[in-house]
């Protein structure tokens, strides 16, 4: 059985080196993106420094929310506090997707104005390296995310590696410039950054809901029931009103577990808490089950989502 309130470990030491890692990643590759938007004039550079601007906030907020989210639980939060991880995402699907939309708006202004763009070499330096490093960095995020289950060091992960091909974008369009010499190259490789930019922002926003709403994981799902079926054959019983969420880091599954109705509660309860422990263990690292008990004479099918 849960406790009344849970009690929650800090964020791991990988999350929190990785997390401080993109913070101080972030603001570092501002300063050069913005100094080389101010060298060359580049639609395409100054596209990708207004996406660092957006990431540079997020990640502010997303350092934060990864240390609320393993805030214990208490009073007025009794499942915990770790959906902040949800918010964290949507809030930086919004803000790449709202840098996609200012990047278009740059990139159609300077097509009409016509401006040139100087410094090539700085700019393709300068981004070059700026790829190099958000590649190392996003990797490790979404690494470190997946084995930990937390979405919002993979949503931190997305972003960078968004960048990185902003980017490409933007050295692709500096070597057009520079090897055919027209400068239209450089406003349309912007657009094409603010494309994919756009893309990402509303993929995080979309996943972000989902979890908000409890959308239940198909894969999860049948790794549950495959499980179940296998506890509950060999043991002779049955289940239903299975239900599961995925809170952010945590994994909560409830279930109705049917046993014969001479079953003693001490041996039904032995029974239930091997079964708990067994899908707890399948959804490490943090695997929350509660079961109710039922006598097969009391069994109740009468649910509408369990007939599916």
């Amino acid at each position: 059985m849960l406790p009344a309130f849970m009690s929650g470990a800090g964020p791991t030491s990988d999350e929190r080196r990785v997390m401080n890692g993109s913070l101080a990643v972030a603001v570092l590759l501002l300063v050069a993106k913005v100094t080389a938007a101010i060298l060359t004039g580049s639609a395409a550079i100054y596209s990708d420094a207004a996406e660092s601007v957006t990431h540079v906030l997020a990640v502010a907020f997303a350092a934060w929310a990864l240390r609320f989210s393993h805030k214990p639980s208490d009073e007025t939060h009794h499942f915990g506090h770790d959906k902040v991880a949800y918010f964290s995402a949507a809030l930086e699907g919004a803000m790449i997707s709202a840098a996609a939309v200012l990047i278009v708006y740059q990139a159609f202004t300077q097509y009409l104005s016509g401006s040139p763009v100087e410094a090539i070499e700085t700019g393709l330096w300068l981004t070059a390296g700026a790829a190099v490093v958000n590649t190392v960095l996003g990797v490790s995020l979404v690494r470190v995310g997946k084995k930990r289950h937390s979405s919002l060091l993979e949503a931190n992960g997305e972003h960078v590696l968004a960048d990185v091909w902003t980017s490409v974008g933007v050295l692709a369009a500096l070597f057009l410039v520079k090897w055919t010499g027209h400068g239209w190259w450089d406003p349309l490789f912007a657009a094409l950054a603010a494309a994919k930019l756009l893309w990402t922002g509303v993929r995080l926003m979309k996943k972000s809901f989902a979890g908000l709403m409890d959308e239940a994981d198909p894969d999860v799902e049948a790794r549950l029931r495959e499980l179940l079926r296998s506890e509950c054959t060999s043991r002779g019983l049955s289940y239903h009103n299975l239900r599961h969420r995925h809170s952010g880091r945590t994994h909560w599954v409830e279930l109705h577990l049917v046993f014969p109705d001479l079953e003693s509660v001490r041996q039904a309860h032995e029974i239930a808490t091997e079964i708990e422990a067994r899908i707890a263990a399948m959804l490490e690292p943090d695997g929350r089950v509660i079961t109710h008990l039922e006598p097969r004479s009391a069994e109740h099918h009468e649910e509408d989502w369990e007939v599916r």
